[in-house]
């Protein structure tokens, strides 16, 4: 480990990774805080994860999401801190968590975990006042820039976001990463900004997608991993409530059953493996290698055409629209439960969560929970699919991934 001198006189010189000192505390939970209630836009959600992987938006996809339900917010947090009633399937919650960062002048903002990202990056005191109305932001210490380093995230349809990067102190659930790689950013689109409850993103993927240049930085999981406990961390995402990550530790209280694990392929820096079947209900299982990634910052379930296709023949009435971008069925439809095969494990995924949200405000057609990976080019594991699981990110030395169902499930 480095001596602060070290860090202090190499980030004088030139861009450099940082992984700082980090108070020692074995585990942690962080709990997600509610921010507000939202109209779903199942073909939105699409146009955001085609955009998030750098892929193209088909024309009748982007007119989907235009006509769908306004994004709107209906609700503020409660002050006493409550979660409001979810006013049927046609809404939902947004949940993010909070984190502190800076050392001089600390800031809490809220962040959406996403273990698809290798990014911490913040709103900063570095952007114009009008982009950080609405938002909490990081206030910039020039004596921690890392000299040199910048980092960009940009979208086919020219959204996103840059800036400057900052070696300071950031606090997850009580642990300290007293230098920490903070992207923060100069600049961000009307998109972002627009977005006046999420403040930024703290990347959860393997350190090699982190975008800084000339030196990619470490994630905060990997600066804080050898100060845990255990080197991993488990996302228990929930349906209609908020979750929480545990870091360094397992909760036996939050699954039930055997943990199923499987080894990660981290050649692109993703949590990606892969599922040995799948079948539709009470259905036979059906063999198919089904590669794909764990990613909590995706909403929906992308998989191969043709498992989709075998699962919306069980869906009566339910038909691929190019008017709506996606699978669709009557709101009223009983949904099958689908189950991923992981080491001869099913992994259930609860037919009431497939049904995602109304095509149009007041419709009775619904948008479709799981959706074709055509144009992603791999198969995704978004909410959808972890909000039914207890999940294990473990960053050993050989990293793998385990499922286990949250109990009532």
């Amino acid at each position: 480990m480095p001596s602060f001198a070290t860090i202090t006189a190499a980030l004088a010189l030139t861009a450099t990774v940082v992984a700082g000192p980090v108070e020692r505390r074995k585990a942690f939970s962080v709990e997600q805080v509610h921010k507000k209630i939202f109209a779903k836009n199942g073909a939105a959600a699409t146009v955001k994860t085609l955009r998030k992987y750098g892929k193209p938006v088909p024309e009748n996809l982007l007119k989907a999401a235009e006509i769908g339900p306004n994004d709107q917010i209906l609700t503020t947090l409660a002050s006493s801190g409550s979660d409001p009633a979810i006013p049927g399937d046609a809404y939902d919650s947004l949940y993010l968590s909070p984190v502190t960062i800076g050392t001089t002048n600390p800031t809490t903002v809220n962040l959406d975990f996403d273990t698809g990202s290798g990014d911490l990056w913040v709103f900063s005191s570095l952007q114009a006042s009008a982009q950080l109305s609405g938002h909490d932001y990081y206030k910039v210490d020039s004596s921690k820039k890392i000299s040199g380093a910048t980092w960009k995230i940009s979208y086919g349809d020219g959204s996103g976001a840059s800036g400057t990067v900052y070696a300071d102190k950031v606090v997850v659930g009580g642990v300290t990463a007293t230098t920490q790689a903070v992207e923060a950013a100069t600049s961000v689109s009307s998109q972002f900004s627009s977005d006046t409850d999420t403040d930024g993103l703290l990347g959860l993927s393997f350190s090699t997608l982190n975008t800084v240049r000339p030196t990619p930085q470490k994630t905060f999981f990997d600066t804080v991993k050898s100060s845990l406990a255990s080197p991993l961390f488990a996302a228990n995402l929930k349906y209609h409530a908020a979750g929480t990550y545990d870091f360094g530790y397992i909760d036996s209280t939050k699954y039930t059953g055997a943990i199923t694990y499987v080894k990660v392929d981290t050649s692109q820096g993703w949590w990606q493996f892969s599922f040995s079947g799948y079948s539709v209900g009470t259905g036979a299982t059906v063999s198919s290698s089904i590669n794909g990634i764990a990613d909590t910052g995706t909403t929906l379930i992308y998989l191969p055409t043709a498992v989709v296709k075998a699962y919306y023949a069980k869906v009566s009435g339910a038909t691929n629209s190019a008017t709506y971008g996606g699978y669709v069925f009557s709101c009223s439809a009983t949904l099958p439960d689908f189950n991923l095969v992981l080491n001869g494990v099913k992994q259930r995924v609860p037919g009431k969560y497939i049904n995602y949200s109304p095509v149009q405000t007041g419709s009775s057609t619904c948008y479709g929970g799981i959706q074709s990976n055509e144009g992603i080019g791999i198969s995704i594991f978004g909410d959808i699919f972890l909000k039914s699981k207890y999940v294990i990110f473990d960053g050993a030395s050989t990293p793998r991934i385990g499922f286990a169902d949250q109990p009532n499930l």
